[in-house]
């Protein structure tokens, strides 16, 4: 593992799930932390958690829904002036809702893109911005996911602004790549999750029968790939999408017995 000492990390979406463990890895690391959630309360909780369990407080919590620009440039100014420095923004938030698209809300698209994708765009502008003016060569990392690169029934929205923040990577790493700024995605594949327990209580069994290593992923599989690219190790790679799905794409079978409109991330939030 990399050594992130006194380095300054930023975590949308980290209340719980992925961006929770992202938190717990580079804190682990040594770095400081923010962790956003849009929910105040959450993301207080969640980074009492860390840093009890750290034994030092190293996190600390930023309540605003990404979709909020303001909030977001506000978070982020307000992090790298009492740390000194940004060196790694990861855009994580974002949310998932499923619906067939004979029935899709403009309402509900709306939404998706707002979190999705205006809320990835702009931290990570607002991020390379607070980088370039400490002259930071800094790391910028999106989580995208397995859906924006194999069709899934019920999340063609979902799917579109995972595919779009693949391109969304390798655009920013061309305009910032001079400042040594690098840009990457990360895509997950089914990752064992609060949320998608809620969704299918046999989660795990369902999907490690149909991927190729005969197991789901954890959140920590996710963790170890953003400790990568973010390290100096990873300073020659930019532009990619890193793919941690066990190998799930490589056919993009479907368990038989998982929900196709799961009532929990159904619902608009």
């Amino acid at each position: 593992m990399s050594d992130f000492s006194g380095k300054a990390v930023i975590v949308t979406g980290a209340g719980l799930g992925i961006g929770f463990a992202l938190c717990k890895a580079f804190a682990q690391a040594g770095a400081w932390v923010a962790l956003n959630d849009a929910q105040a309360e959450l993301a207080q909780t969640a980074a009492d958690q860390l840093n009890t369990g750290i034994g030092t407080a190293r996190v600390s919590p930023y309540g605003c829904d990404v979709s909020d620009t303001a909030a977001v440039r506000a978070m982020i100014e307000d992090f790298a002036a009492r740390r000194g420095r940004l060196d790694v923004v990861i855009a994580n938030a974002g949310i998932t809702n499923y619906g067939a698209f004979l029935d899709y809300t403009p309402e509900a698209f709306d939404r998706l893109l707002a979190v999705n994708l205006r809320g990835s765009y702009f931290t990570a502008q607002a991020g390379a911005k607070m980088m370039i003016a400490g002259g930071v060569a800094g790391r910028i990392l999106l989580t995208s996911s397995v859906t924006g690169i194999a069709a899934y029934q019920h999340l063609s929205a979902y799917g579109i602004t995972k595919a779009a923040i693949q391109h969304m990577a390798r655009t920013l790493a061309v305009e910032l790549g001079a400042y040594g700024i690098t840009v990457n995605a990360i895509s997950p594949g089914a990752t064992i999750t609060e949320r998608t327990l809620l969704d299918d209580p046999n989660y795990e069994a369902n999907w490690q029968a149909v991927t190729p290593t005969r197991r789901a992923g954890t959140v920590e599989d996710i963790a170890a790939a953003a400790l990568f690219l973010a390290s100096p190790e990873a300073r020659q790679i930019t532009g990619q999408n890193l793919t941690v799905d066990g190998g799930w794409t490589l056919t993009s079978p479907i368990p038989e017995d998982t929900p196709d409109l799961p009532e929990f991330s159904g619902k608009l939030r």
